[in-house]
C-alpha cells in the first residue's frame, strides 16, 4: 500500500469519520443481516464474484492491508459504483474491512500488518460479497454513515449522506456569520506561526458574502431526511434552536433516532411538514439550509443499482430537477429574517436552475474537498426576484391541475 492510498484513507477518515458509537437503540426498522452460510454458499454467489476467488482470498491472504488491496480490486473489477458518501475505491475498500474487524475506519500504518482470524477473514469476505453481488450500498448493509465527523444511524427509508454543506457546516458558514471556537477552518496551513512553529489554519473561501453577521439563534434543515445537516448544524452552532423538515415520516423515523442517539433532543426539533406548510410564520430563521430532491427525469432513467436502493421520492424532482427548489424559492422570504442567508444544494441541476433564471447572478459556492451545485441567496435577492419564482411556481401549478 502506498503512502498515497494511506492517505486516502485518513482524508475519508477525516472527511465523514469519529469513532463508531455504540449501538443505535429503539429502531423499529431492521437493517440487512449479513449471514455467512447464505453470502458464501455456492448456489447464493453472484455471477460478479466467484467462489474460487474468495476461497483463494481466504487461504493466501493474512493482513488487513492484503484484504483492503483485495477489496479495491474486487470493487474495480466488478465495476461497483463508489458514490455515495465517497467516490473513492480505497476509503470504500478500507471502511469494509477496517468496520468488519470492529476498528476505526482509518488505515492506520500501525496496524495495516496484523494478520486476521479466520472468522475475522470470513466477516470481511462476506460484507465484501454482499457489497459487490447485491450492488447495496455500505451504509445500508452495515446501517452507519459518517457525516461533518458524526456518525449516523441509515436504512433505506433515507439518503445516504453526502452533501458538500457539510464544509459550510464546519467553518459556521464563514464569512456570512462570525465564528467562534466550535468552527474548524479548512484551508491550507497559511498565517502566523504559533508557539509550535506550526501555522495556523485558514478558513476556506467557498465565496460566501462577507458580513460577520452575528451567529443564528434559529436554524432551518429544509429536507432533513436522516436528519444529519440538521445534527451537524446543530453540533456547530451549540446555541441555535435547528428545526429538521421532511414530509416523509419514514424519514422522520430515522430522524429521530439519530436525534437521540446525539442526545440533541433539547436543540434539534423534528417537523412532518411539506415544505414550509406547517411551519408557523412567526418562525424567522437567520439561516435555511435545504438539499432537496433535485435529480431530474433523464438522470432517474439511468440510474446505477446503488442508487435505486435509496427512496426514489427522495431524489427525483420533476423533469428538469427543480420542481420543489421553485416553490423553496418563492416561499422562503416569508420565514427568512431580514439578514438571514438560505443555502440550497441542487447538485446536476445546476445548469436547469440557471437557464430558469438567466437574469439572476446566483452565488455558487466552491468547495475545498469537492463537490458542486450549491448556492447562497440572501433575503434582499429572493424579495427582489420573488416575481420570477412565483412565475415558475405558477406554471407548476398549472401542470399539475392539467
Amino acid at each position: 500500500m502506498s503512502e498515497d492510498q494511506i492517505m486516502s484513507a485518513e482524508d475519508f477518515q477525516n472527511q465523514y469519520s469519529a469513532e463508531a458509537e455504540g449501538d443505535f437503540e429503539g429502531l423499529d426498522y431492521q437493517g440487512s443481516d449479513l449471514q455467512d452460510s447464505e453470502l458464501l454458499d455456492p448456489e447464493n454467489i453472484s455471477l460478479t464474484s466467484s467462489q474460487s476467488e474468495l476461497e483463494e482470498a481466504r487461504e493466501q491472504l493474512f493482513s488487513i492491508r492484503d484484504f483492503i488491496r483485495f477489496a479495491v480490486t474486487q470493487l474495480r473489477n466488478y465495476d461497483v459504483v463508489v458514490a455515495q458518501g465517497t467516490t473513492d475505491e480505497f476509503a470504500e475498500a478500507s471502511a469494509i474491512v477496517l468496520h468488519s474487524l470492529s476498528l476505526d475506519w482509518s488505515a492506520n500504518e500501525q496496524i495495516l500488518d496484523c494478520r486476521l482470524t479466520h472468522s475475522e477473514k470470513q466477516a470481511v469476505l462476506s460484507l465484501l460479497e454482499a457489497r459487490i453481488s447485491d450492488r447495496k450500498p455500505l451504509s445500508y448493509l452495515i446501517n452507519l454513515a459518517y457525516f461533518c465527523d458524526l456518525p449516523f444511524y441509515i436504512d433505506e427509508r433515507v439518503l445516504i449522506p453526502r452533501s458538500p454543506i457539510a464544509e459550510l457546516i464546519r467553518q459556521q458558514f464563514y464569512p456570512y456569520f462570525e465564528v467562534n471556537e466550535w468552527a474548524k477552518p479548512l484551508g491550507a496551513a497559511t498565517g502566523i506561526a504559533t508557539k509550535s512553529k506550526e501555522p495556523s489554519a485558514a478558513f476556506y473561501d467557498h465565496g460566501l458574502e462577507v458580513k460577520q453577521l452575528s451567529q443564528p439563534e434559529r436554524i432551518l434543515d429544509l429536507c432533513t431526511g436522516s436528519g444529519c445537516i440538521a445534527i451537524a448544524l446543530a453540533s456547530r452552532f451549540v446555541d441555535a434552536l435547528v428545526d429538521a423538515v421532511d414530509i416523509d415520516k419514514g424519514a422522520l423515523e430515522v430522524a429521530m433516532v439519530n436525534v437521540d442517539h446525539h442526545e440533541l433532543g433539547h436543540q434539534v426539533n423534528v417537523i412532518e411538514s411539506d415544505l414550509f406548510a406547517k411551519i408557523p410564520s412567526e418562525h424567522q430563521y437567520e439561516l435555511i439550509v435545504t438539499n432537496p430532491p433535485y435529480v431530474d427525469a433523464a438522470i432517474m432513467a439511468d440510474l446505477p443499482p446503488e442508487f435505486l436502493y435509496e427512496p426514489e421520492q427522495a431524489l427525483a424532482a420533476g423533469q428538469d430537477g427543480l420542481d420543489l427548489v421553485h416553490r423553496i424559492l418563492f416561499e422562503a422570504p416569508d420565514y427568512l429574517s431580514p439578514e438571514g442567508l438560505l443555502v440550497c444544494e441542487v447538485g446536476d441541476s445546476e445548469w436547469a436552475l440557471n437557464q430558469a433564471y438567466p437574469d439572476i447572478n446566483f452565488d455558487w459556492l466552491t468547495f475545498a474537498h469537492g463537490g458542486h451545485g450549491v448556492f447562497a441567496i440572501t433575503f434582499e435577492e429572493l424579495m427582489e426576484y420573488r416575481s420570477l419564482f412565483a412565475h415558475y411556481v405558477q406554471r407548476l401549478d398549472d401542470m399539475n391541475n392539467n
